[in-house]
């Protein structure tokens, strides 16, 4: 930074955040952080400009996932900083690095109507929150938030005043070294040889072994090397929900364990006297506590395995190991086995039955979710990006078996709806090369629809499948179990197509499953942005709400 002395704060933060190698930025630009935005821009960041401060660090959450980057987003000060106190949780919980640049107000008024101790209201979503205060220290501060942000996964905000951006700088010359060069290059975890032994007379002493995989075998490469012990053993596959789709083109892989289980693997998991967690938290969702499997031992291989998650004892066996090293050491300590649990009927089972066989009457001029889903699943390209977001309807959406894992995010770890299209724009961001379609609820959707507008004005090739019940699925079904009245969850079928029109989008009512395959064809061949709005029953239950209710809702 020769002969610039006197540059503004402002200009040298962004030159900071270029060193760390930022190439996108959700924005939204208030008095607190827009000279720093600006200037972000000018040096070479794809700025996507949200309409919403939530909408902008949810997008960063997806991009984090999405590629091996810090995700980044900007927004104001006081209420530019409240409106994260959904977004920053999510991070959190789904340990995802992100670093966000808030503002703060001017230290040299002694009263500033947006001013607010930001403080305690990040640091109680979990996330670190630096206040940075001093101009000569500042980029280093920046260089250690992205530091924190990769080592803790986590998300990090900095508060700058925005009357010390605007001052010249009077710094250092040169920034400090980036984060990238600093960061230690770890290598994978190998198993103990006693704790392989141990953990080897404990497969080859069991006979229905099922290997669960999370999002730690995922990033781990470990889909082989639980493909290779699941077939040594005779036994069956399954991963969490973020982790669906690693064995989607697997004879015995049976789906996803958990709340979103299909009818064939829960009959499978209540049969398994073994379950070999790899690379997962164990979470209460996706059976940790054993509520799915009560016959079986939990074996855990991990490089953090756990005893307890959630408040649930999850795991009384443990390797610790990278999930790659540790499952392929694993299974060159297993003997050969003389007996299968494996068959082809069975194989032919978890090929040919539905998710969900109970039978619901449909009123006429309403859809099924589940032909719906079908329908996409037989028509949608296998190489588009497909994110599946919250509420009742994600379920449905979540049994698409054919679509691997790379082409597929969900983050669902604070209950939230209303962040799939933001999730989407992240996406798009990280994949501008291919579709992304987004499987959302009307109650969902309709919570952050301005960022249509963004979608169209920077060009996002984003195909938006609302599955429109009218209402807020989850309560609606839960509120008539209990017998209560279901008031205040009962909308109407708004018309998303008209909606999606006002914004200049493509929007469509889609009635007809037949005409899909024509519309995905047209839509590949166009791009852009689209809205198709399907109007489902909402008489059709998914089993999650079933299974918590289940004197409510029998089979039929």
């Amino acid at each position: 930074m020769t002969n610039e002395a006197k540059l503004p704060v402002y200009d040298v933060l962004a030159k900071a955040f270029i060193q760390e190698g930022v190439r996108t930025c959700f924005t939204l630009m208030g008095d607190a952080n827009m000279n720093w935005a600006a200037r972000l821009g000018q040096q070479g960041c794809r700025m996507v400009y949200v309409r919403h401060e939530h909408c902008a660090v949810a997008a960063a959450m997806a991009y984090a996932r999405k590629t091996p980057e810090v995700g980044v987003a900007t927004v104001t000060c006081g209420p530019g900083v409240t409106q994260l106190i959904t977004a920053l949780p999510a991070a959190v919980r789904a340990h995802l690095p992100l670093v966000v640049f808030a503002g703060e107000s001017p230290l040299k008024m002694g009263w500033y109507n947006q001013g607010i101790e930001q403080a305690p209201l990040i640091t109680a979503t979990g996330a670190a929150y630096h206040a940075l205060h001093l101009p000569e220290r500042m980029p280093v501060a920046i260089r250690d938030a992205f530091l924190q942000a990769r080592r803790e996964r986590r998300p990090v905000v900095i508060g700058v005043p925005f009357d010390l951006q605007e001052r010249p700088w009077v710094g250092p010359e040169k920034l400090p070294t980036p984060s990238s060069q600093l960061l230690p290059r770890l290598s994978p975890i190998p198993p103990h040889p006693d704790d392989v032994a141990k953990a080897a007379q404990l497969v080859a002493s069991a006979e229905r072994v099922v290997v669960f995989a999370g999002l730690g075998a995922v990033e781990a490469k470990a889909g082989p090397a639980c493909r290779a012990l699941a077939a040594k053993t005779g036994g069956l596959l399954t991963t969490t929900l973020p982790a669906r789709g690693l064995f989607h083109d697997d004879l015995y892989c049976i789906g996803i364990s958990g709340s979103f289980s299909t009818e064939v693997g829960l009959e499978y998991l209540a049969q398994a006297d073994l379950v070999i967690a790899v690379g997962g938290s164990l979470a209460y969702h996706a059976g940790g506590g054993g509520q799915l499997w009560r016959k079986a031992q939990m074996l855990h291989i991990d490089v953090d395995p756990v005893a307890v998650n959630q408040g649930q004892e999850v795991a009384r066996h443990h390797l610790r190991a990278d999930a790659r090293l540790g499952m392929e050491a694993l299974t060159a300590a297993l003997p050969a086995r003389t007996t299968t649990w494996r068959t082809e009927a069975m194989a032919a089972r978890i090929r040919d039955s539905k998710p969900d066989s109970h039978v619901f009457e449909i009123e006429p001029g309403f859809l099924d979710p589940r032909d719906v889903v079908e329908g996409l699943e037989k028509t949608l390209p296998a190489d588009w990006e497909v994110v599946n977001s919250s509420g009742h309807c994600s379920w449905f959406f979540a049994q698409m078996p054919s679509r691997p894992q790379e082409k597929f995010l969900t983050i669902r770890e604070f209950g939230a709806i209303g962040n799939g299209i933001s999730f989407a724009m992240g996406v798009a961001a990280a994949r501008p090369d291919r579709p992304v379609v987004l499987f959302d609820g009307d109650g969902s959707l309709i919570m952050h629809v301005q960022e249509l507008e963004t979608i169209k004005r920077h060009k996002m090739n984003i195909l938006i499948i609302v599955m429109n019940d009218g209402a807020y699925g989850s309560e609606v079904h839960k509120l008539r179990a209990e017998g209560l009245p279901e008031d205040g969850s009962v909308f109407g079928y708004c018309d998303f197509a008209a909606i999606a029109g006002g914004f200049g989008v493509d929007g469509k009512s889609v009635t007809r499953l037949e005409d899909l395959p024509k519309m995905v064809e047209e839509f590949g061949k166009r791009g852009g942005a689209a809205v198709w709005d399907f109007h489902v029953s909402d008489k059709v239950v998914s089993p999650t709400i079933r299974r918590a209710h289940p004197a409510n809702y029998g089979k039929k």
